[in-house]
């Protein structure tokens, strides 16, 4: 007799949303559905009240897009979350695939049939987006039709309401510039367009610009609020009024107005009726807005928001708030470092202990507002998770012999903080060091490299890789990422990635953060964040030539080094950065702290 080991029971009431939502569907007349990440202001991170791919499958990761059909359900994420969907989705309800593998708009041209009809939330998604995926269906006579009402949202019977926390003013103490000046200088950047108006819908470009901070977003210090600036340097603010203190509304001037969100639409179409010509940015707008716009007969200029390049390039007062963030944020970490090598030996530390350790260093500093982003302490098997968190269920001891992979940072006043560093528990094995020296090797390469202005993140990517390469290795993600300003610690447009088109400036700051997963063995990942800065002692009449200054103060462990893997070039790096973390940090260490600071930097 063949015995066969019974599947694991579809787990409710995921199996039960699943179905419920196919039978809205019908209702409806639709044969499948779109449920995207974002919500209607195109946030990574999202407020409760919009994480509707976590209430449908129970993912709670931060990057994923869900395509429901009546008879199957293909879930979407990256390299960083496939672990943990893989641990995380109900058994038998979802195709599990990889993004940068299989694209939403090849997964629609192999499952869809003729005459179907998907439905979509305009809210929900850009136009770029969804002129993309329309094209994947008309492939197969199938076509996109937005939907009033999202199906999804009807079965959300417990859905949270949405944030309405206070917005506070940030300082030009930190923000470096008034808003009076952002408005005005951006303002006359249209007038030179021949546009009347920019719509801006991302909240961090409106935060940005008004020198505003709120707490609707978690780990960034967002008001959830969209704009339309004037070319005359005007605003017209669209914003829940239960935020604004009345202290706050005398401080905005004569120049800015509020209302209400509900007023946005009607605002949008006064504009269409001036015949103002209208810029929108088609990446960061949702389908709702631009469809609004384009019935109404607007004239549109489909450009960049308008505040992403400016925000990007940070002000001097912003790099040196970012500076004197990371000086605190390092002392920080080599506290909680020099606390780790004293207790790990025993055996009893879980990545709880590890992650609120941290967190009450951090807390312990002037200006602290938060972490920028969930911590992930990952020891053994669950830092080859990219984005792993720790939980009590998940939740490992600091084993003997593995590696600790931790990534954190936090949200000050002056500046916002992203660090990695992977710390040996124990002795490693042979292979461990081999890894982490190739790691740290393109990071060096990364951080150490000069180049010509114009130059992308797409062009630089490949140095990161290249020690992996050579032994037939790579990792997923992107090597970097831009970082705001007191502003969310992923920020846009610039990257060091394959995908990074848009081209470096001085003053961009980015990360640094190569990495190796080995699944179910550990994870290596070593991030600085890093700005860009103009050379100008190798800078000529001919080509102008940049390269990065480091920000993140903290030592990577010497104990993981094969030294001798490493050039005469790679030492220098190492040792002088070395150096440059014990100077800066040492006059905020205790005499334990510093001691250790001392061993941990000692030149190679």
């Amino acid at each position: 007799m063949i015995h066969l080991t019974p599947l694991p029971p579809l787990a409710p009431p995921f199996h039960d949303r699943l179905q419920a939502l196919r039978t809205g569907l019908k209702t409806q007349g639709l044969d499948g559905f779109l449920v995207p990440m974002t919500d209607e202001y195109q946030n990574e991170y999202v407020a409760p009240y919009a994480k509707r791919i976590k209430f449908l499958t129970g993912f709670t990761g931060s990057a994923a897009f869900v395509i429901v059909l009546m008879d199957r359900a293909a879930f979407f994420t990256d390299s960083r979350y496939t672990l943990q969907a893989q641990e995380q989705l109900p058994a038998g309800l979802y195709t599990l695939l990889d993004m940068t593998k299989k694209t939403l708009g090849e997964w629609l041209e192999e499952n869809l049939l003729s005459q179907m009809t998907l439905g979509f939330d305009p809210t929900l998604h850009t136009v770029k987006q969804i002129e993309r995926l329309e094209l994947a269906a008309l492939k197969r006579n199938a076509h996109l039709t937005p939907v009033q009402d999202n199906p999804l949202d009807a079965l959300w019977q417990d859905r949270p309401q949405a944030p309405c926390e206070p917005i506070v003013a940030h300082d030009t103490t930190y923000a470096g510039k008034p808003s009076v000046t952002k408005r005005h200088e951006l303002g006359d950047t249209l007038q030179k367009k021949n546009v009347q108006a920019a719509v801006i819908t991302d909240p961090a470009s409106v935060a940005w610009l008004l020198n505003m901070r709120g707490g609707d977003v978690p780990y960034t210090p967002l008001p959830l609020s969209t704009a339309i600036l004037r070319a005359d340097g005007s605003v017209e603010w669209f914003v829940d009024p239960r935020k604004i203190a009345h202290s706050l509304d005398r401080t905005l001037g004569g120049e800015i107005t509020r209302h209400a969100p509900d007023d946005f639409p009607a605002a949008l179409r006064r504009l269409a009726e001036a015949k103002a010509r209208v810029l929108i940015d088609p990446d960061e707008t949702s389908y709702a807005t631009i469809a609004l716009l384009r019935k109404a007969g607007a004239p549109l200029v489909y450009e960049s928001d308008p505040c992403a390049l400016p925000r990007a390039c940070k002000n001097n007062t912003e790099i040196d708030g970012m500076r004197a963030a990371h000086r605190r944020d390092g002392a920080a970490l080599v506290k909680l470092l020099a606390w780790l090598d004293q207790n790990a030996p025993q055996g009893d530390l879980t990545e709880i202990d590890v992650e609120e350790k941290l967190t009450a260093f951090r807390a312990s500093g002037t200006l602290y507002r938060g972490p920028s982003f969930a911590t992930i302490a990952g020891s053994g098997p669950n830092g080859a998770i990219v984005h792993y968190r720790a939980k009590q269920e998940t939740c490992r001891k600091l084993d003997q012999g593995s590696f600790l992979l931790l990534d954190s940072g936090a949200q000050y006043l002056d500046g916002t903080t992203d660090v990695t560093r992977t710390i040996p528990i124990g002795e490693i094995t042979p292979e461990m060091r081999d890894r982490y020296t190739r790691v740290l090797k393109g990071h060096i390469a990364m951080a150490s490299i000069r180049f010509p202005a114009g130059t992308s993140g797409a062009e630089l990517d490949v140095l990161a890789r290249q020690y992996l390469w050579e032994v037939g290795l790579d990792y997923g993600h992107g090597t970097g990422h831009g970082v705001g300003s007191y502003l969310g610690v992923h920020e846009g447009p610039q990257s060091l990635s394959r995908r990074g088109t848009v081209v470096l400036a001085p003053n961009m700051v980015l990360s640094n953060e190569p990495g190796y997963y080995k699944a179910k063995h550990y994870g290596i990942r070593l991030e600085n964040l890093q700005y860009v800065v103009e050379l100008f002692e190798i800078s000529s009449p001919e080509m102008a030539m940049l390269g990065f200054e480091p920000l993140t103060l903290v030592p990577f462990d010497r104990r993981a080094i094969v030294v001798e893997a490493l050039s005469p070039q790679e030492k220098n790096w190492l040792n002088a950065y070395h150096a440059r973390v014990a100077k800066a940090l040492r006059p905020q260490l205790d005499e334990a702290s510093a001691a250790w600071l001392t061993t941990a930097t000692a030149a190679l």
